[in-house]
């Protein structure tokens, strides 16, 4: 078999395009996170009857979610990227969340002061949003 040196670097270029776009994604960035508590009447709540935790999910190397949550309100962090990310308080003491790839779960309790509280992934730099209490 001969060497294609073409081949390769169209498969090498493909595997560095594959990487950045998965790490450096930006456009997918969570920037607020808002839900009222199962027991409060609003738009986004569910439906009466039902009791759910506010909500982050991880998806395309990104945060979505609520965009605000009660004081001391359990959220549950769902991770639908195979790879494991964190949601990690920028001050690291708020709260600290790691999640397993491949819809793998994690809940933490938001702070009990009202605030904007901006958080990171650990582990991939360009992941950032903001859990806002109030």
């Amino acid at each position: 078999m001969g060497k294609n040196p073409k081949a390769l670097m169209v498969i090498v270029g493909a595997a560095l395009l594959i990487a950045v776009s998965g790490c450096g994604s930006s456009g997918g960035g969570y920037q607020g996170a808002s839900s009222s508590p199962p027991s409060a009447a609003s738009s986004s709540a569910p439906p009466s009857g039902t009791s759910q935790s506010p909500t982050i999910t991880i998806k395309n190397f990104g945060y979505q979610g609520p965009v605000s949550v009660s004081p001391g309100a359990k959220v549950m962090v769902k991770n639908e990227d195979a790879q494991a990310h964190t949601v990690t308080s920028d001050d690291g003491k708020a709260f600290d969340a790691a999640v397993d790839g491949g819809g793998g779960t994690a809940h933490f309790t938001a702070p009990s002061a009202p605030g904007s509280y901006p958080y990171h992934c650990a582990y991939h730099s360009n992941m950032h949003g903001t859990l806002v209490v109030k």
